[in-house]
């Protein structure tokens, strides 16, 4: 195509292929070749890959980089052309979205569009951004320009952004700034399924067209607030309402700050309710405000909302609303410094447990909602040692799934428990998830998902309530972007969900009556 090639020399890019990238192609974008060293390493061999780099930066910088290619095609990498160095003056966006039509990637990698700051001593509590500022504006650049990608053309994209001042050896689960999604497939109250998924221009829903299936209609773009980040936490309750919730970059309100925004969806298929602000705890100053973590919620057992973010004193803060729409203010829990790593879940008589990994070890720490008393109790002695990025809430189990650091083991937790209990499957990363009540032969059985060892989902079953008994995994053959899904559909036959990687979800359905747990080939949405 002479039109891209013609692009190709206006950015100063001396070779590579002509025409659209491959398909499911991950391009990433950063400011300068340096940058793009660390989300290159941590990226698993699989989609094709293409590197964009807003700026030459300095001497070696080039160096470098080709280094990092090079050791990422022995690693198996299917590295696409040379990178790309636009060298833009003041027209990022353009210059970018140009390149987005060109290549058409599936997915965008890009550093963090909020900067590290730390505390700056004195008598006023204040905070210094230590980052280049190239970095978070190169970030903030490739959201624009994916948004008016996708605006334009229709075609989804999703979005990675590795968290600022992250170990560079950390996994792309450890290292987001938004954590990938689970829980993205629920079932409403008119038995129909739903997937909710974000991507660069906002959320994305499919909805099955009757219970029960096999037909969807999607995807529907969902209105949604400007500028909202590339996360989403989905929260469904006993009232089968979906509930979600994200951050948006709330430029209209002075300064560049970030605040918790959340919607309802009452039935399947319906609009959302209109989209609620619930502020930030550190609103009054944008580079506080800015370090906010990724909101995580869950409901009690009288229908309460607790949302949980990690604030810039790396603590939790946490708010309340009840049946009536009534909305506590921000309550700062006391305890230890904690990552950008949460997992919350209803528990018994009433309680929510709340846990969090700490910041700079292996541990955990638990704190538990005593409704009666209105209080949170810390709890430092939870028996738990996690691998980064792998802690998820398992609902449906009455605690929550991590991988065990000395092993990268999945476990299970319940809080009060004074040990764990193993779940195999030590290959793979990140965390897993799971749908209660599937008939498996005749027994009540829960599915379990989860990344395999070659990055492509593996399914475990289990008796409900008894994962002591054993676990059989098998694999579910096709790779995903997010956290592989998993839930019961109409007919209460497990419906397993993955986000391909071509940006476009598949789900594949329990087939009846099956020797064993078996599925009907994957149906792309």
């Amino acid at each position: 195509m002479a039109r891209g090639t013609d692009r190709r020399a206006r950015s100063g890019r001396s070779s590579g292929p002509s025409g659209p990238g491959p398909a499911g192609l991950l391009l990433l974008v950063a400011a300068t070749p340096a940058d793009a060293v660390a989300p290159l390493a941590a990226e698993p061999p699989g989609a094709p890959v293409a590197v964009a780099c807003l700026g030459r930066g300095g001497p070696g910088e080039a160096e470098a980089l080709g280094s990092a290619l090079a050791a990422a095609r022995e690693r198996g990498h299917r590295v696409t052309g040379e990178p790309y160095v636009l060298d833009v003056r003041g027209d990022a966006d353009a210059r970018l979205l140009d390149l987005f039509l060109d290549l058409a990637p599936a997915r965008i990698g890009t550093p963090d569009p909020d900067p590290e700051s730390v505390a700056v001593e004195g008598s006023d509590r204040k905070y210094a951004v230590v980052e280049p500022p190239a970095r978070g504006a190169a970030a903030r650049a490739a959201l624009r320009a994916a948004r008016a990608y996708q605006e334009r053309t229709g075609r989804p994209v999703q979005v990675d952004c590795r968290r600022a001042a992250a170990d560079p050896y950390a996994s792309v689960e450890a290292a987001s700034r938004y954590p990938r999604q689970s829980g993205w497939l629920t079932r409403g109250e008119d038995g129909r399924l739903s997937v909710h998924l974000m991507s660069a221009g906002g959320v994305l829903r499919w909805t099955e067209t009757v219970p029960g299936g096999p037909e969807w209609d999607g995807p529907e773009a969902l209105e949604a607030p400007a500028e909202l980040m590339p996360g989403l936490t989905v929260l469904q309750g006993a009232d089968g309402y979906v509930r979600l919730l994200g951050l948006r970059r709330a430029d209209d309100k002075g300064g560049e700050a970030l605040e918790v925004v959340t919607a309802v969806q009452y039935q399947s298929g319906r609009p959302l309710a209109p989209w609620q602000s619930i502020g930030n705890p550190n609103a009054r100053e944008w580079e506080r405000a800015r370090q906010l973590g990724f909101p995580v919620a869950a409901l009690d057992t009288t229908g309460t909302l607790h949302v949980f973010v990690r604030n810039v004193g790396r603590g939790i803060s946490t708010r309340r609303q009840d049946r009536a729409g009534n909305w506590t203010g921000w309550e700062h829990l006391r305890g230890r410094r904690i990552a950008d790593e949460l997992a919350a879940l209803p528990g018994p008589d009433g309680r929510v447990d709340l846990v969090a990994r700490r910041r700079e070890r292996a541990e955990a720490v638990h704190w538990a909602y005593d409704p009666a008393a209105r209080s949170w109790t810390e709890d430092r002695t939870v028996p738990v040692r996690l691998v980064p990025g792998s802690l998820a809430a398992a609902p449906e189990a009455g605690g929550f799934r991590f991988r065990y650091a000395d092993t990268n083991e999945l476990c299970l937790w319940r809080p009060g428990a004074p040990a764990p209990e193993a779940l195999g499957a030590a290959d793979g990363t990140g965390a897993a998830t799971g749908a209660a009540g599937a008939l498996v032969q005749g027994w009540s059985c829960t599915v379990l998902v989860r990344p395999g060892g070659d990055g492509a989902v593996a399914i475990g079953v289990h008796a409900d309530g008894r994962p002591d008994t054993g676990i059989w995994w098998a694999p579910g053959g096709e790779r995903s972007l997010s956290a592989p899904a998993v839930a019961l559909d109409a007919a209460g036959r497990a419906v397993v969900a993955v986000l391909g990687v071509d940006g476009r979800p598949r789900v594949m359905r329990q087939r009846h009556g099956a020797e064993g747990l078996e599925f009907d080939p994957w149906h792309v949405l």
